[in-house]
């Protein structure tokens, strides 16, 4: 099913990003959010963010910022909605009642995703009188750059609201994953915090500088996997043999290396400790300025991966 009206309810970073990889994909988007200013502010990243899916051949013709409309209730921006993106805030109890609210404006067959990082959709549908439409749809931060969404059905969620939700999302141009059990942070952020709980630790014991772990990861393994994950760096680190000759000659010391990872307390020394050297590392750079930075390689990587 080929969905071409999509609703965001939340505009802010995450929604106001949503909204730009809607409308470049040729979508119709509807946006509802009450906070004072989220009008302007997601009009103006859509518009900030226009020129950069362009140069990446992403702006579908016909596709515009103009097919933006923004809302002043939340039922006049869900009216005509074939999809619908929650990007609220990450409290669980204020998405249990969104939803339900959400829920209750639907029709029952429209899809009603939430961009939750890392609560539970199980708990989120709890209150819904369709709670089988409800899935959760994680993207990954900047949302109109970064293919990743992590898809995750919870208890009372119907197989073909998954399949559905896979479907739009790879129709928008994403790179959808199907996770099939709910964890707390799904995975990619679980993989995350594994790498970074290693990296505070290493900085706790002194064994490294913040800025040259975080070295160690962008000009060593951070590349690879720009390109493939670590299963699959590691098939062809077993050279011909593959994952066998890997298991069979690098399991061992690899066992060895994980019973001796770290498991370090973010006491506010270690805190005090990571925001010195981010600030050391960062060098005068505004959070502003390493985003700019970050989006134009994203881009330059984006386009040498051949991702479109």
């Amino acid at each position: 099913m080929i969905r071409q009206r999509a609703a965001i309810i939340g505009a802010g970073t995450i929604g106001a990003s949503w909204a730009a990889n809607f409308l470049a994909r040729g979508l119709d988007v509807a946006a509802y959010d009450p906070a004072p200013g989220a009008e302007s502010f997601a009009r103006r990243f859509v518009e900030d963010a226009w020129e950069t899916m362009r140069k990446l051949g992403w702006v579908a013709p016909g596709a515009s910022p103009q097919r933006l409309t923004f809302h002043a209730d939340m039922a006049s921006a869900l009216a005509s909605a074939e999809f619908v993106q929650e990007s609220g805030p990450e409290r669980e109890d204020l998405k249990i009642a969104l939803f339900a609210e959400l829920d209750a404006l639907l029709p029952p067959d429209v899809l009603l995703a939430s961009s939750s990082s890392g609560l539970l959709i199980s708990r989120l549908q709890s209150r819904c009188r369709n709670p089988q439409r409800c899935v959760l749809g994680h993207p990954f931060n900047p949302p109109h750059l970064i293919p990743l969404v992590e898809v995750v059905g919870g208890a009372k969620t119907a197989p073909e609201a998954v399949a559905g939700a896979m479907d739009f999302y790879r129709q928008i141009g994403k790179q959808p994953i199907h996770i099939r059990k709910e964890v707390r942070g799904h995975v990619a952020n679980r993989l995350q915090a594994a790498l970074w709980r290693e990296a505070v630790h290493l900085v706790a014991e002194g064994v490294v500088s913040v800025a040259d772990v975080d070295a160690a990861i962008a000009f060593g393994p951070g590349l690879r996997y720009a390109l493939m994950g670590p299963h699959l760096t590691f098939h062809l680190a077993g050279g011909e043999g593959g994952m066998t000759h890997f298991m069979a000659h690098l399991a061992p010391p690899m066992q060895s290396w994980i019973e001796d990872l770290g498991n370090p307390r973010l006491t506010p020394q270690v805190q005090q400790l990571i925001i010195d050297g981010v600030a050391e590392e960062a060098a005068g750079r505004s959070v502003a300025e390493l985003r700019r930075w970050r989006d134009e390689k994203l881009v330059e990587i984006l386009k040498v991966v051949g991702y479109s």
